[in-house]
This record gives C-alpha cells, sequence and structure tokens, in this order.
C-alpha cells in the first residue's frame, strides 16, 4: 500500500487532503473525506465562529477520524474562529491567503498541528521557522486564491528549501497527480476542485454540472487589482470583474461586486451571477461519484502509474 510521511504525521490512511473550500467544505463533505482515509478539511470562509463551531461538533458525530480546519486569514472573524478552534480541540488547521505566522506559536502549544497553504518558497522557510508541521505548495492553477507560480515548478522549489514534509496542491484529481507530485518530492497532495463533484458535497448540482462540462481553458483569473486574484469558471460575473480591470476600477469596487457572490453560485446554483470557484483540473472531471470512489480511484490508479514507472527502468517498484 502507497504510505508516505504525510499519513503517519496527520493520522490518515492515504497521503490525500481536500481543500479547505468555503461553503463547501462542511461536515458532510469532511467526514466522508476522513472516514475513506484522506483528511476531511472544514472549509471557514469568511463563516462566523459559531457555524464553525457547529461544523466541528456535526463532523465528530459522523466520524471519529483526524479532520482539519482551513482558516481564512482575510476573514473579518479570524480571532473569534481562532478561539473556536482551541476550544473545540481541532487537531489540524490550515491556514489560506495570507502569512498566519504570528498565529502558529499559540497552536502549537495547544498541541495543533498547522499546515499553511502558501504559494512561494520565501514564505515555506519563514513558516518553517514558526514550527508549522507541513506546509501545502499550491500552484497557480489550484481554484479560489492563487499565487503566481505554477505547481510543477512551485512544488520542488518548496521541497528543497524546507525541511517538513510537502503536500502538493494545484491541478490535483487522480492517481496521476499524486504520482507525480511524489515524483516532485511531495508527502502528498491536496484536492478541491476533484471533491465538489462528489455526492456528499452540498454544491447546487448546477455547479457541478458547470465543472463537469468544462474544458481546460473554462476558468479565468479575476480580481487581480484587490490583490488576491481568485480562479473561477468563466461566467457573466467573471467577465464582469475582468471588464472592471480594463477600465481601472479600484479595488473597493472589485469587493463590493464581489459580496455574496459566492455563496450566490456554489450554494444556490446561479450559475452567471455567482462566483463559480475551481481549478484548472475542472476539464478533467466527467462524473460524479462518492468520495469513497474518488479516493480510491486516485490510489489505485497511482500505483499503476508508479509500477508501469518502475517497468520502465526493468525492474518491479520498491
Amino acid at each position: 500500500m502507497l504510505r508516505t510521511q504525510i499519513c503517519d504525521l496527520l493520522g490518515i490512511e492515504y497521503p490525500i487532503i481536500q481543500g479547505g473550500m468555503a461553503w463547501l467544505g462542511t461536515a458532510e463533505l469532511v467526514s466522508a473525506v476522513s472516514e475513506a482515509g484522506g483528511l476531511g478539511t472544514i472549509g471557514t470562509g469568511n463563516a462566523p465562529a459559531d457555524w464553525l463551531r457547529q461544523q466541528i461538533r456535526a463532523t465528530r458525530e459522523r466520524t471519529n477520524k483526524t479532520f482539519a480546519v482551513n482558516v481564512l486569514l482575510l476573514t473579518p472573524f479570524l480571532r473569534e474562529v481562532l478561539d473556536v478552534i482551541l476550544e473545540e480541540k481541532v487537531p489540524v488547521v490550515a491556514f489560506g491567503a495570507g502569512n498566519p505566522g504570528v498565529y502558529v506559536p499559540r497552536l502549537k502549544e495547544a498541541g495543533i498541528k498547522v499546515i499553511p497553504v502558501l504559494s512561494s518558497v520565501a514564505l515555506a522557510k519563514r513558516l518553517q521557522r514558526t514550527g508549522v508541521v507541513a506546509v501545502v505548495a499550491e500552484g497557480m492553477e489550484s481554484g479560489g486564491h492563487i499565487g503566481e507560480t505554477t505547481t510543477m515548478a512551485l512544488v520542488p522549489q518548496v521541497v528543497d528549501a524546507v525541511q517538513v514534509p510537502v503536500i502538493a496542491a494545484g491541478g490535483m484529481a487522480d492517481g496521476r497527480g499524486l504520482a507525480a507530485a511524489l515524483a516532485l518530492g511531495a508527502q502528498g497532495v491536496q484536492m478541491g476542485t476533484r471533491f465538489i463533484c462528489s455526492t456528499e458535497c452540498v454544491a447546487h448540482s448546477r455547479f457541478k454540472e458547470q465543472i463537469l462540462k468544462a474544458g481546460d481553458r473554462s476558468t479565468v483569473i479575476t480580481g487581480r487589482p484587490t490583490g488576491h486574484p481568485v480562479r473561477c469558471l468563466e461566467n457573466k460575473l467573471s467577465r464582469q470583474f475582468l471588464e472592471m480591470e480594463k477600465s481601472g476600477a479600484l479595488a473597493e469596487e472589485f469587493e463590493k461586486l464581489g459580496t455574496g457572490k459566492m455563496p450566490l453560485g456554489v450554494l444556490q446554483g446561479d450559475i452567471e451571477a455567482g462566483s463559480l470557484m475551481a481549478g484548472q483540473i475542472a476539464g478533467m472531471i466527467k462524473d460524479i461519484k462518492p468520495v469513497k470512489d474518488i479516493i480510491r480511484d486516485v490510489m489505485s490508479q497511482a500505483e499503476a502509474v508508479m509500477d508501469k514507472m518502475a517497468a520502465l527502468r526493468g525492474g518491479a517498484r520498491v
């Protein structure tokens, strides 16, 4: 069985982490991923602390396996969310969209494992010194907030720069991606868009259908003037954002247009006026199936790919 350092570190069966997707990383999906042997992740987004507490408890009612909470550093409820995480003794915390270094010591002291999501070598090196147990190196292929470097270029550079395990994210949806990530030196993968198209994910059926229809060029990057660009499926809203960029609109105007648009798209199913954050890997996803089948297929394909690679050099994989 394929097992890596990240499995032992987090107490999971397979080196597969579910991305912490706002509005979609709920107890239904999180518990299913953890029960299937991966690491499920509650996505806080801009949700208030009370919502997070409910999700943590709902997840624990569904599984006794390890799970994580992903904290968006841009949330206005950051302090309250961190308090809930400490009070509920969450085992693993991921951070996204910023530098969480100032918060790591407090969480570490409480016995919580911190795994930041980052997009640069410099931040990986800086956060390693704070005591994080691993890092997620996320390439610009991913959905949601992105950096400027591709996964293929970013992951090996981060692996070379730090001593903690590295998890590859951005463009991961099947066993070929897992095998490639391991070849680059990563100890596992984080997947988001693939898990949207699972039966357990609460995403609206129309959003899932848009992912199934997507091609290799169906996503666009918007919001660059805000300093926090995001990747999403192209639709009427994304075209509005791009037109605003051309006209030199202010960051405040982008924020105003974007307010409330993500739940409108992913939960209410307004595929034109809502924000449909998804990665470039959407073009590879052709079906909706249970989480356990997704993880099983990723693992079996990764094993087959690695066996095939071993055969190229005339020997069995060891």
